[in-house]
């Protein structure tokens, strides 16, 4: 016999373990390889941060301090990639029926908006000690940058031979890959994929043939679960530009450096770090371009020029009337995802248009889209 109520104290609902949560990011972080090596450039760029910034502090050196801020922010991108690392492996749940992939994308913008910002600061400093050149303390700047470009130099060696980007492996997917050969070839609405193909009679929307109902084909979520598995990401190409641009800073301290020694140039300094801000705008401006144009959803800058060629090809298949409200977007990298609306004949072959439709789609570049 079931007891009608129970005690408040007989049932405890799981306690939120901020320690075992911690725990288990830090797990997922060291099991993946570029993971773990972000994690380990993390402590030893911000250890020099500090040693970096507290001796340009000391020496009143523009290019150091502005090279330790940017160290900072190197941190700061790092901790972002970290995260979007972890987040984009979770699984995608009803809320979030993509998953989290676009993480990645959103710590790119971030890491982006973040490079513009120093870019901006660095350069305006620089404009006013070029006016008023300060004397900088040069005794020992040119030993600390050296040690700054190491730092950096090491952080470019993990990212090139670590992989810019990664695949996500096991059952952790992320979004959903439907089948367009599945369910009834009806005459309702027929769903493929993430596009909704509307199969309607007599050519008017929403006029039925003689099948009704809705026949959604392959609607069940096949998980075949698209990954962002490109060579780069735009989180770590984010990151990358970063430490890219952190390591022309070093290098412009080194060379500001030897000319305040050789030649006592002290308007080298603030010059050199206006160059450098430039490098690090102009560096970052495709990552910006590349990351809004996923986050608006533009249609795959890949794709403008093959698209026109299949919405004509899928209009030649007998039995289609017409193709409406056609969308292509991108979730993350070189992961697209399309929708098409498709006016049939009422006696046309339902599940033969789908096929052919989902074949001329799948067939475009050298990235699969999920129809």
């Amino acid at each position: 016999m079931l007891p009608l109520s129970i005690k408040d104290d007989e049932y405890k609902p799981p306690k939120f373990n901020l320690l075992a949560k911690i725990s288990g990011w830090f797990r997922s972080i060291l099991s993946d390889k570029t993971s773990r090596n972000l994690f380990f450039f993390l402590c030893l760029n911000l250890s020099f941060a500090f040693v970096e910034l507290s001796y340009g502090i000391w020496s009143n050196s523009l290019g150091l301090i502005s090279d330790s801020f940017h160290m900072f922010f190197d941190c700061t991108a790092l901790l972002a990639g970290l995260a979007a690392s972890v987040i984009s492996r979770w699984r995608s749940n009803d809320s979030f029926s993509y998953g989290y992939v676009r993480a990645e994308v959103l710590a790119g913008f971030v890491n982006g908006l973040f490079l513009i910002f120093t870019a901006f600061f660095i350069f305006s400093e620089g404009v006013e000690r070029a006016l008023e050149p300060p004397h900088v303390n040069h005794d020992r700047l040119l030993p600390v940058s050296v040690a700054g470009l190491l730092v950096n130099l090491v952080g470019i060696f993990v990212f090139q031979h670590g992989g810019h980007g990664h695949s996500h492996g096991g059952d952790e997917g992320h979004g959903h890959s439907h089948s367009l050969f599945n369910g009834n070839a009806g005459h309702g609405h027929s769903h493929g994929g993430h596009g909704h193909e509307s199969k309607h009679g007599d050519g008017h929307e929403h006029s039925h043939g003689d099948g009704h109902g809705h026949s959604h084909g392959g609607h069940g979520h096949s998980h075949e679960d698209p990954h962002c598995h490109g060579e780069t990401t735009h989180c770590f190409t984010g990151v990358f530009l970063h430490i890219v641009a952190d390591t022309l800073g070093s290098v412009g301290v080194i060379i500001s450096a030897i000319l305040m020694q050789k030649y006592d140039l002290m308007i080298a300094d603030p010059i050199c770090s206006m160059c450098i801000s430039i490098l690090i705008g102009v560096s970052v401006v495709p990552l910006l371009r590349e990351s809004i144009g996923i986050l608006m959803q533009r249609t795959p800058p890949s794709l403008d020029n093959a698209l026109p060629e299949c919405y004509q090809r899928v209009q030649q298949l007998q039995g289609v009337y017409n193709l409406q409200e056609p969308h292509f977007w991108t979730l993350c990298t070189d992961v697209y995802i399309g929708t098409v609306k498709l006016l049939i004949a009422p006696d046309a072959d339902g599940k033969w248009i789908l096929s052919q439709t989902h074949n001329i789609f799948t067939q475009v570049g050298e990235e699969p889209i999920l129809l």
